[in-house]
């Protein structure tokens, strides 16, 4: 599934989804989340939030959560789980589960696979509330994670090939005149690229380049 840029506005505090077949359940789940500042979007199957999703109107560009039921006509809550977990959106939009007595067993194996948490129904107000705000700011950190991988990615692809020669020396350590002479060029001229390789990166030294591509899992 591609995860589009959505043009639209929304809410700063964040979207939650809400897939639940019974009307009432999403109707409330809605209004509570209103009350407390957030934007509800609810779907009445996992069918239709898949459906939604695969139409790109589901994103994940912006902090966002899904509370989803266990138990539903047509695709259950666990097959629309692994079909995100494929698709690989559990760290930009985690899952809560809404979850009956009977389903707990399966929820906790849920949560020991990815799933951020499983509220057993009937549920408290404020203790669901404080655990979709806190899975939102789990999406928040994820996506500016992804924000900062995508632009040291855009910094790398500007590098000339030699410039990446360099920047791969100086991060294992090498003084410039090891590096000349690994490169067979001047000293002056390691100095030059050195010098662009740090410009390009945003960077001031050695150790926060290498401390940059190692905290994005690019070193």
């Amino acid at each position: 599934m591609t995860m589009t840029h959505s043009a639209r506005v929304q809410h700063p505090s964040g979207t939650v989804f809400v897939v639940d077949d019974e009307e009432v359940v999403r109707d409330a789940l809605s209004w509570l989340l209103r009350s407390r500042r957030l934007l509800p979007r609810a779907y009445a199957s996992a069918d239709d939030f898949w459906a939604a999703a695969e139409q790109g109107e589901v994103r994940a560009d912006s902090p966002a959560c899904l509370l989803l039921d266990m138990r539903m006509p047509g695709m259950n809550g666990m097959a629309l789980f692994e079909r995100l977990i494929e698709g690989g959106w559990l760290e930009l939009m985690p899952v809560i589960f809404l979850t009956g007595h009977a389903d707990v067993a399966t929820a906790v194996m849920a949560v020991k696979r990815g799933a951020f948490d499983f509220v057993e129904k009937p549920f408290s107000d404020n203790a669901l509330v404080d655990r979709v705000v806190e899975a939102l700011a789990r999406s928040g950190e994820a996506l500016a994670r992804r924000h900062e991988r995508d632009g040291l990615r855009r910094h790398l692809a500007e590098l000339t090939e030699r410039e990446q020669e360099v920047m791969r020396l100086v991060i294992a350590g090498r003084a410039n005149k090891q590096i000349a002479d690994e490169l067979d060029i001047s000293v002056r001229t390691v100095e030059v690229h050195r010098a662009r390789v740090f410009d390009k990166m945003d960077v001031k030294s050695a150790v926060e380049l290498a401390n940059l591509l190692r905290g994005a899992g690019l070193g």
